[in-house]
């Protein structure tokens, strides 16, 4: 194993655990002591790893709030506090939905529905941008505490760099600063249709953010709300069953790729 301190791979593997029953090792070259999670995002943590990523996908997956997740985890013997979670879900959030976004990078279509909903945050309204492909699977998702040109460029630069590739087509609603941001930003081949029944699609959309965001009664900063929403989105598009309009798939399928899913997100986060 590599020593995290001098990058030299001249270790020995100690006869010792720690008290979670990780490896410890020793560098022949700096002659310091490490264990398997030194380096990572679980060092210092006084909780099995997998404990950790179960009450974060929880968070961001169900309608759970913080304490909730502290006493369904002290039913299991886990005693821990909900500013526990917060920390968790700070620390972790960003490096899954960081994860997921490289991993889908390039695979959204030719086609894109565009349109922003509104998220309380300490009391005010942001607005949350969002765009998903023909076949309902996510392009991109950014909160932004303003609705105008600023916004939507960076919305579109972003979400070209996460598709990887300039869309045919986008579908907005009649917001005035779409038509030039889509110009400057994306170019003039890209056609533009303005109408708000043809964008039906991604308002229908917007149901899984509320819908989870309700329960919560709003969010205390806008950096909590930005890294929730990323993170949610990107999770519940990892999850999404469906890749195109016409799939279909019987329960016992869905449950198996349930579990398939959430085993590669184990592995995704502790390869993070």
């Amino acid at each position: 194993m590599t020593c995290p301190n001098c990058a030299s791979t001249a270790t020995s593997e100690r006869p010792t655990r720690t008290q979670l029953d990780y490896r410890t090792f020793r560098c022949l070259r700096c002659r310091r002591t490490f264990n398997e999670r030194s380096g990572t995002p679980f060092n210092y943590l006084t909780f099995p790893s997998d404990i950790i990523l179960q009450v974060v996908l929880w968070r961001l997956r169900y309608k759970l709030s913080l304490r909730d997740l502290a006493e369904m985890f002290l039913e299991r013997g886990f005693v821990f506090t909900h500013e526990a979670v917060r920390e968790w879900e700070a620390r972790f959030a960003p490096l899954l939905a960081d994860q997921l976004r490289a991993k889908r990078k390039g695979q959204s279509g030719s086609s894109w529905y565009v349109d922003e909903t509104y998220i309380k945050v300490t009391g005010a309204w942001c607005y949350l941008y969002r765009a998903i492909d023909r076949d309902g699977n996510l392009v991109d998702s950014m909160l932004s505490e303003t609705r105008d040109m600023d916004a939507a460029q960076r919305f579109f630069h972003q979400a070209r760099v996460v598709a990887g590739q300039v869309p045919e087509r986008i579908t907005t609603d009649g917001l005035p600063s779409y038509p030039r941001a889509i110009r400057e930003t994306l170019g003039e081949q890209v056609e533009h249709r303005s109408n708000q029944y043809l964008n039906n699609r991604v308002e229908q959309d917007h149901r899984g953010i509320k819908q989870r965001y309700y329960p919560m009664r709003g969010f205390g900063s806008f950096d909590a709300a930005a890294r929730f929403c990323r993170a949610f989105d990107e999770l519940r598009q990892f999850e999404r069953h469906r890749r195109v309009r016409v799939e279909a798939g019987s329960l016992a399928q869905r449950r198996q790729q349930f579990l398939v899913g959430t085993a590669a997100l184990q592995a995704i986060m502790l390869a993070a």
